[in-house]
């Protein structure tokens, strides 16, 4: 059960919605194309506004249409019922088809546009957005986890196309569909992890520590600080996972649950070096500068993981999506701050459960710093 929303805008010549009368005249050839598709519709108000006119009309059922005609031109439509899960829609997808040509007809309209129905108040929320903000809608049919862990909500969703689902804070994480995603990250096929010792911030999914351990690396320390992420994948995505999560150490192995700042802190301490480091944390933020508390952490972050890193070692992690340049740049601008300087390279991959393309970095010190 939902209640159900059709947004529909259209433009016209704004001479004809100029005064009140072109106003009405609009209006009540819109009112009677209306009628066509929603049953016993009726004008219920009209308001008087800055710049033009809003009507509320009711239909069925409780039933609400608002349109509110803009005199520089625009008219927006939107349409608002209730629906049970077992009820046809009150306007099925053809008929919004329809209905949008049939507007576009009697208006003589120079644009219309009709929106697919949007689900408000749905038992599942099937919207998540894009990297640069953008509304996403999947098919997602089933909440299998969700509980608030000591730093963030954690969900496992299920997607008719993407298997389960990981979500982190409302923002997609992993799916079963994203091998693509770990494949990446790592450089499968261009790396060489055999023997190697590497170091994972975060992955509190396993997917990336499962696959590392396919390739015969000396040992791997996982820094993971939440541990109801690992339960519940461990638990709803053992096809990325395995049986990594199952326990906390292996032969080559070791998951740490505490912040990763505590063990990279203590590694420094030491004179630890290893061969990688993948950051596996939180997505490159969006932002005008490069400051605030992810920004500040991400750069500590940075600064603290090549203090650990081998001369030849790597530093490998993904960025944002494709379409948010502005916070690549400002990362890749954070990187050439670095001391000693650093050098990388940028990978690119479709994620499936992101819809998106994403991008990856590989960063290692500069071959002219002496490090």
């Amino acid at each position: 059960m939902s209640v159900q929303t059709l947004l529909m805008d259209f433009s016209i010549d704004p001479a004809r919605l100029g005064d009140e009368s072109g106003q009405k005249a609009v209006f009540s050839q819109l009112e009677t194309v209306l009628k066509d598709y929603v049953p016993n519709l009726i004008l219920a108000a009209e308001v008087a506004v800055d710049g033009g006119s809003l009507k509320l009309l009711t239909g069925k059922k409780g039933t609400t249409v608002s349109v509110r005609l803009f005199d520089r031109g625009l008219v927006t439509v939107n349409i608002e019922y209730y629906k049970e899960d077992s009820e046809e829609p009150l306007i099925s997808f053809k008929n919004t088809k329809l209905l949008e040509g049939s507007v576009r007809i009697s208006l003589e309209c120079e644009r219309v546009k009709l929106l697919p129905t949007i689900k408000r108040g749905y038992k599942f929320d099937v919207y998540l957005t894009s990297s640069d903000e953008r509304l996403l809608e999947y098919d997602i049919d089933n909440v299998v986890f969700d509980e608030q862990s000591p730093f963030q909500r954690v969900q496992i969703v299920h997607s008719k196309s993407l298997g389960n689902m990981l979500v982190l804070d409302d923002l997609q994480n992993i799916s079963e569909a994203d091998l693509i995603y770990t494949e990446t990250l790592m450089q499968r096929g261009k790396e060489n992890y055999e023997g190697k010792e590497i170091v994972i911030l975060g992955g509190g999914d396993g997917a990336l520590l499962y696959e590392l351990l396919k390739e015969k690396p000396k040992f791997v320390w996982m820094l993971e600080i939440d541990e109801v992420v690992m339960s519940a994948c461990n638990k709803h995505l053992r096809p990325i996972c395995g049986d990594v999560l199952e326990r906390r150490k292996g032969p080559n192995y070791e998951i740490i649950v505490e912040d990763c700042m505590l063990t990279i802190n203590k590694f420094i301490k030491e004179g630890k070096k290893v061969d990688y480091i993948f950051g596996d944390l939180t997505d490159i933020p969006i932002s005008e500068s490069a400051c605030g508390e992810l920004w500040e952490f991400m750069i500590t972050i940075l600064n603290s993981s090549f203090k650990i890193l081998k001369p030849d070692g790597k530093f490998m992690t993904h960025g944002n999506g494709a379409t948010s340049s502005e916070s690549l740049e400002l990362y890749e601008q954070e990187l050439a701050k670095l001391k000693p300087a650093v050098s990388f390279s940028k990978s690119r991959a479709f994620v499936p459960s992101f819809l998106e393309d994403w991008i990856f970095y590989q960063i290692s010190f500069s071959a002219n710093n002496g490090a």
